[in-house]
């Protein structure tokens, strides 16, 4: 069981972890990563104890935006349809 539900705007970004972290009972730091979060990850971990909290967020604020536009980009090049005469 979560130790806590944390929404992402509680959390800081930690640029030396390169992780949004959230101050742990035990002293050091619940941590979770962009590239975790853009996988749908929800929960962050203490590295030093076995606690973790889930933290609330919206997936689509941490898509890769390069991903999107392939999409949007394959989308939009679709071919029309031929008609043959």
């Amino acid at each position: 069981m979560s130790y806590d539900d944390i929404e992402i705007e509680d959390m800081e970004w930690n640029e030396e972890l390169q992780a949004f972290t959230y101050p742990c009972p035990c002293g050091d730091l619940f941590q979770i990563t962009r590239a975790e979060l853009q996988m749908g990850e929800e929960i962050a971990r203490c590295p030093s104890c076995s606690l973790y909290i889930t933290v609330v967020y919206n997936m689509e604020d941490f898509q890769d935006k390069s991903q999107d536009n392939k999409r949007q980009g394959l989308e939009r090049g679709k071919s029309p349809a031929i008609t043959v005469a």
